[in-house]
């Protein structure tokens, strides 16, 4: 079957047509937004990538178009789909009914987090010999010498057997299904991973982001597993909605189902326990917002029969995963990091690890409000003090940010906007000292401002 997938360098698009690539499909792709990582895997993938959404892509026609949520009524490809009455569906809905059919399905859902705890879930049952198939919405960082291990991570997706691990968005599935996109997907084991006001472009309301989550809740059956950290009140709101599955409550140093104690404060050395069950984790990932992730994750696994001592080992062997804090350069002793925070929590997070992990260094931040909510100025009174654990900070805002980032960030101390990624540059030339590290933030490719940027400094 020839599949065109509209939208394809999308992450879940893209690792969905890899996936379909798998099954053994002939796989094109459209899209506007064209950049690696995603790109270059659907390229060493055989896969075939157009340029813009035109009607040319559709014809001759295939033999069905998975229709991505960027995609809306007046683009040429979509019109000339519907007029030709091509058979479409959405990702999710085409993801739902050629792979998760039939398997048992670990979903991680949450506002942060989704991607790391995915891939750290997969790594651990891969590891422990389970070949689960997933989806994740980032490439994975594979440090092993284990030939299994390396194929099964050489790209975003995975087909695999019995289980598949998917990162459960609730963004709306395409234009002509508004409902969230991890409703297709019927969980066994489910991951809450955490509960903030996102998306609002879609969602007017918290309440109206509970609901999406508590349609999810209620098609997971009385023998799965619910796991969601503890005192966390907008997910305690939504199980009261109603719930049908046994949840497990996970904390650091708290007292619940499954608890982590810290070792080190940067999070990098932690204890695990779960009633007489006990293992520690020895890693290189940093921040308490990673040991929140890794125990949910360890939790997860646990539910399908991995050990607690096997998962810690699985993941003191973790490699992480790009653009979550990803060293991309160091270049005259300044070290410039690559990280997708796009939320003023993530960013507080992020900042909050990196000061514990580096040990003192100069820290600046770096932060394109790229985000469909960040556009919209959702949380323009969150952003400076999200960034405050943050030596120095430059703001980037373009053109099209119409809610005014430069009266949104005021007088705060060492806070600094800038209209062009050239001027970013040319001012972390002229400031930043050996022994800096510069965290670039974004979840799109901000203008290639990472090569370009070590490009400088190297002059």
């Amino acid at each position: 079957m020839h599949i065109h997938f509209l939208g394809i360098c999308g992450t879940f698009m893209g690792s969905l047509a890899l996936i379909a690539r798998s099954l053994g499909h002939t796989v094109t792709g459209s899209d506007t937004a064209i950049y690696p990582p995603m790109s270059t895997q659907l390229e060493q993938a055989g896969i075939e990538i157009l340029e813009g959404y035109d009607a040319a892509h559709l014809n001759p026609s295939p033999d069905l178009v998975v229709v991505g949520n960027v995609c809306k009524r007046g683009m040429e490809a979509v019109e000339y789909m519907l007029s030709h009455h091509l058979p479409y569906t959405s990702g999710p809905q085409f993801l739902c009914e050629h792979v998760l059919q039939h398997r048992h399905v670990l979903a991680v859902a949450g506002t942060h987090g989704k991607t790391t705890t995915t891939t750290m879930l997969s790594w651990i049952l891969q590891y422990a010999g389970i070949d689960t198939g997933f989806l994740i919405g980032g490439v994975p960082l594979v440090n092993t010498d284990d030939e299994r291990l390396k194929s099964a991570f050489a790209h975003s997706s995975h087909l695999g057997k019995d289980y598949f691990v998917i990162e459960a968005d609730e963004y709306d599935s395409a234009f002509f299904d508004k409902r969230s996109k991890f409703v297709h997907y019927r969980p066994t084991t489910a991951i809450l991973n955490n509960l903030e006001y996102d998306h609002a472009d879609i969602f007017p309301d918290l309440k109206a982001i509970q609901t999406q989550f508590h349609h999810m809740i209620r098609m997971i059956p009385a023998t799965g597993q619910i796991i969601m950290p503890a005192n966390t009140n907008s997910l305690e709101e939504t199980l009261n909605m109603g719930v049908w599955t046994p949840v497990w409550r996970t904390s650091i140093d708290g007292d619940s189902d499954w608890q982590a104690s810290l070792i080190k404060e940067d999070g990098s050395l932690f204890h695990v326990k779960h009633g007489d069950d006990k293992s520690t984790v020895s890693w290189n990932m940093s921040g308490t917002h990673n040991v929140h992730n890794a125990l949910v994750a360890i939790a997860a696994a646990h539910h399908v029969g991995v050990s607690v001592s096997k998962a810690c080992e699985a993941l003191s062997n973790f490699g992480g995963i790009k653009r979550r804090m990803e060293l991309i350069g160091e270049i005259n002793g300044i070290q410039v990091y690559d990280d997708f925070a796009h939320h003023p929590t993530a960013i507080t997070t992020t900042l909050d690890g990196a000061k514990k992990k580096l040990n003192g260094r100069t820290i600046w931040a770096v932060i394109e409000p790229r985000s469909n909510t960040m556009k919209l100025g959702s949380h323009r009174e969150q952003l400076a003090p999200s960034a405050l654990l943050a030596d120095h900070v430059l703001w980037y805002e373009p053109e099209n940010l119409t809610w005014g980032l430069t009266q949104a960030i005021g007088n705060t101390p060492n806070q600094l906007v800038l209209t062009s990624t050239d001027a970013i540059i040319n001012h972390l030339v002229k400031h930043a000292k050996s022994g800096d590290v510069i965290i670039i933030m974004s979840n799109g490719g901000f203008e290639s401002i990472h090569t370009r940027l070590l490009d400088a400094l190297h002059k």
